[in-house]
């Protein structure tokens, strides 16, 4: 009785024992619980699970329940009453466990490294923000940015006095020689109420872009024009104006600076805003907008500048702009919105033909044409250069600059040049008193010239004799006329009834077709089978000859060659001549007669059809109309009879 009372009671104590080993390890377990989550936290997830009540408990399987409740965060867990259940939710408690634990761990690394990283941005952004407070008091400048400032406030003040093509440029439109009916005809379309677009023909150096110019001056001060006081002249150039198809660039246009790849403003990149960059055609909004070889420009760029002409108005696209994202500057949602104004009035310049301009740019423009200088029109430039400078010209300066050119420009070049080897003449060395003007000498223009490798600009002069076989026509290249030097011989054939026809082959296909026709008129005309002779024609100086126009000219050269009749030197011809003897129209009559005139030629033989477009205005020289070979030869001036003693 007494041995079984002991077993009993030894039960007893190992069982309790037991169970306060694993209530004190449960226990353990939830303030190990608590102080990974936090006290609070544990709370708000027992509630959540329905854990409070088991928490609470003096039972063990109702803490030990509440306790994975809590771990797991499931619910519907119920109690484990058998000892071996007991230990296997504490097992998988404590696995549970170790993960919480373990993510427990690494968060606080990972929040301890972000701590320390918010620390060093806190020391770069109070850094930043004293030198922002720095910049503030005593300004962005270092010694070396201040030692640059300086430097550049020294160049500043340093100034030479205007060039020479500045002080002697036209100031007025009365000061522009030989433009007078041009003048007219732009002021009539600039100086409006409804101002027009213009392309301006004409040579270099005419004086195109200074009428330009002068006349938004005048049409600014008119009251009935839409220009204002303050509008604007932008002034390009057809031959450097580029463009990037991707449009990533357009100076003409204006183009959007992604903030990626196209390095737009700081703020902008750091932000993620495209940046639209205006372009000329805005810049000249309310103005003019001057393009001088307008025909160089590329024909994509051309057509969407017609696009701007219509809309008055360029639009800008990006894939990068968010009108939403709130740091959108308002300018620039209205350029995406609404875009950047442009209406302003083209004018263009080009010494191309007008066939070889954007018929689209042509049938929007009014076209205005520039003459050729003449000689004494150069002459009066040269002379109101040398005025404008201070300066004297001896006897034959003047005659002997505008030999060298017919470009207005080139001719006050030459006067500046002029006048600097006449200084250098005078006083070669270092003198004390400001040197006077000096008197331009022939010896200052012929020095000029020879450094600048100059030639006179006619070299092929009318005179009153005749040759065989040499016949003058007329060609015209960028608005400039010139004399073309046809000369021809005839030999008989070296094989009877095999003759030969030789022409350079540098003057170009379709003047060789003229010569193919001028032999067959001359034998239409004369009977003469130009199979008995050989014959050489010859352009003098080998020029290319774009067009039939100098087919009149080389039948004259053949004619006289086979018929040994002299021809008149003092004579010019231009047409193109059919088969059948007909002298047919031809273009650029009026640079044609202006070179004829500066060659000293005393009649000029032309179609009748271009007899309508002779300037009444060209004096000293006579013009015929013809229209067949039949006329050409009865119009050509009959040799003086000699008289006899």
């Amino acid at each position: 009785m007494a041995n079984a009372q002991q077993l009993y009671t030894t039960r007893l104590r190992r069982k309790f024992g037991v169970e306060d080993e694993m209530s004190r390890y449960v226990a353990a377990l939830y303030d190990m619980l608590a102080s990974v989550l936090g006290q609070d936290k544990v709370v708000l997830r027992a509630g959540k699970v329905n854990a409070l009540k088991m928490m609470r408990s003096q039972n063990l399987p109702d803490r030990l329940c509440g306790l994975q409740r809590l771990v797991l965060e499931d619910p519907t867990l119920e109690r484990a009453t058998t000892r071996v259940l007991q230990r296997k939710v504490l097992a998988e408690i404590e696995e549970a466990m170790a993960d919480v634990i373990a993510q427990r761990n690494a968060e606080e690394t990972i929040e301890r490294r972000v701590n320390e990283k918010m620390a060093e941005r806190h020391q770069e952004y109070v850094k930043d923000l004293k030198l922002e407070a720095l910049r503030e008091t005593g300004g962005p400048e270092t010694p070396a940015s201040q030692a640059k400032l300086d430097e550049l406030q020294a160049l500043s003040q340093r100034s030479l006095a205007a060039s020479a093509l500045q002080q002697l440029r036209p100031q007025t439109l009365r000061d522009v020689v030989g433009q007078e009916a041009a003048i007219r005809a732009l002021l009539a379309k600039i100086s409006s109420p409804y101002p027009q677009h213009a392309i301006l023909y004409g040579p270099p150096g005419v004086g195109k872009t200074t009428v330009a110019r002068l006349v938004l001056e005048v049409a600014k001060s008119r009251p009935y024009t839409p220009f204002a006081k303050d509008a604007p002249f932008v002034e390009a150039s057809g031959t450097t104006l580029r463009w990037d198809p991707r449009e990533t660039i357009n100076p003409l246009l204006g183009s959007v600076h992604d903030p990626i790849y196209q390095g737009s403003r700081r703020e902008f990149a750091e932000a993620g805003v495209p940046e639209p960059k205006l372009g000329l055609v805005t810049r000249a909004h309310g103005g003019v907008l001057f393009i001088d070889e307008i025909g160089e420009m590329d024909g994509s760029l051309q057509s969407r500048l017609l696009k701007v002409l219509e809309d008055k108005r360029v639009t800008f696209e990006s894939s990068y702009y968010d009108e939403s994202a709130p740091n959108v500057p308002e300018y620039v949602k209205r350029l995406f919105r609404e875009g950047a104004p442009a209406d302003f009035i083209l004018i263009g310049a080009t010494t191309r033909e007008p066939d070889d301009i954007d018929p689209a740019i042509r049938s929007r423009c009014a076209e205005i044409f520039f003459s050729p200088l003449t000689q004494h029109q150069i002459l009066s430039i040269v002379q109101g250069a040398i005025k404008r400078l201070g300066a004297k010209a001896a006897r034959g300066v003047a005659q002997l600059i505008a030999s060298y050119t017919i470009e207005g420009r080139k001719a006050v070049q030459i006067v500046a040049d002029a006048y600097g080897q006449a200084l250098y003449r005078l006083y070669p060395g270092k003198h004390a008193e400001k040197p006077k003007n000096p008197s331009i000498l022939e010896e200052d223009v012929r020095a000029v010239v020879r450094a600048s490798r100059l030639v006179q600009h006619t070299l092929v002069k009318g005179r009153a004799t005749r040759e065989v076989g040499k016949s003058f026509g007329l060609g015209v290249l960028h608005h400039l006329g010139s004399i073309i030097e046809i000369e021809a011989v005839a030999f008989p054939a070296a094989q009877a009834g095999k003759g030969t026809i030789r022409f350079n082959e540098t003057a170009g296909t379709m003047a060789k077709d003229s010569v193919f026709n001028a032999a067959s008129v001359l034998r239409a005309l004369t009977g003469i089978d130009i199979a008995e002779f050989d014959l050489h024609i010859n352009v003098v100086g080998g020029g290319n000859i774009d067009g039939p126009s100098a087919g009149l000219a080389i039948f004259l050269a053949l004619y006289s060659a086979v018929t040994k009749m002299p021809l008149p030197q003092d004579v010019a011809v231009t047409g193109e001549l059919s088969i059948q003897g007909k002298v047919r129209a031809v273009g650029g009559i009026v640079e044609k007669l202006y070179a004829a005139r500066q060659a000293g030629m005393r009649r000029v033989l032309l179609p009748k059809e271009n007899a309508r477009e002779v300037d009444a205005s060209l004096s000293g020289v006579r013009v015929i109309p013809v229209s067949n070979v039949d006329q050409v030869l009865r119009n050509l001036p009959k040799p003086r009879r000699r008289r006899s003693s």
